[in-house]
């Protein structure tokens, strides 16, 4: 199966000059966590309901903060004609719960979930995503 089978298609991309504010209210709009960051139309990073949480909020920053600030400006992302147990190998290993989703002209075409590779995917392919993509890294700890 493709990822183009799978993926949600209803995406909302912000730009990195908009404020934490509107990138949190779009995330609202759609009932998603995770918005991809373009500019020029090309993506420059995502941000996530968790970077709004653990980047603005914990060093204090206002909700007119940029979502430059806090995204992450690393794009993982896959191609809507990759396999979609290449994909979930993929966000197991590099532990993403989501991933762009492009096409060949490197177009953003939608995106793909955790979510998505657990209804699609086979009993064992999506539990081995869920496994690895919650493994702990060390970096986090509870008490």
């Amino acid at each position: 199966m493709n990822i183009q089978q799978c993926m949600s298609t209803d995406v909302r991309v912000c730009a990195p000059d908009s404020s934490i504010r509107d990138a949190a209210r779009a995330m609202r709009e759609i009932d998603a966590g995770f918005l991809p960051v373009g500019e020029n139309d090309r993506l420059v990073g995502t941000i996530t309901d968790r970077d709004i949480t653990t980047r603005a909020v914990a060093e204090g920053l206002t909700p007119d903060a940029s979502v430059r600030e806090v995204m992450s400006p690393e794009v993982h992302y896959c191609f809507e004609d990759d396999s979609l147990e290449d994909v979930a190998a993929t966000m197991a290993e590099l532990q993403l719960r989501r991933m762009p989703v492009l096409n060949r002209d490197k177009r953003l075409v939608g995106v793909i979930s955790l979510g998505d590779v657990s209804r699609s995917a086979d009993a064992d392919e999506s539990g081995d995503a869920l496994r690895h993509i919650s493994e702990p890294t060390g970096v986090h700890s509870q008490h």
